[in-house]
């Protein structure tokens, strides 16, 4: 059974995100299955940090994408939108320059009022390198 309140695309996905932080950084949305939503995101100029690696602000960014990306599309957009309360990150192991990492975001709660994510991230080698937690707030739209 699926989480999402509607059908989505990929397509649909992208085209919300065009002109943002998220297509400034190139983050690209790549699965959707019945629970889960993927997105990947280069390590780049615009997401290393000094050392050449992954920076930690970007993976909270990667992160907090796919997660209330997908919060929003569980919800009912014309009475509903689910706003970041709260992100933690873990940062596990470095992603090297030139490398991408891919964000798998699964719900942990649904409810009326609040949703938790939990957002795994992965290296090309599919080792896990950051873990993150993601409080949506469900807030009416005014």
């Amino acid at each position: 059974m699926s989480i999402w309140f509607k059908p989505i695309s990929l397509d649909d996905l992208e085209s919300r995100n065009r002109h943002t932080l998220v297509d400034h950084l190139g983050i690209q949305f790549t699965d959707i299955g019945s629970d889960y939503l993927t997105a990947v995101m280069s390590v780049s100029e615009k997401t290393q940090q000094y050392m050449g690696i992954l920076h930690g602000g970007a993976s909270c960014v990667l992160a907090e994408t796919v997660g209330s990306v997908a919060a929003n599309c569980v919800v009912n957009a014309a009475l509903y939108r689910a706003v970041g309360q709260e992100i933690s990150a873990s940062h596990i192991r470095p992603v090297p320059f030139g490398e991408r990492v891919t964000g798998i975001a699964r719900p942990i709660h649904l409810g009326q009022r609040s949703q938790v994510w939990e957002i795994k991230m992965y290296n090309e080698k599919n080792k896990i390198n950051c873990i993150s937690r993601l409080t949506m707030a469900i807030v009416t739209n005014v």
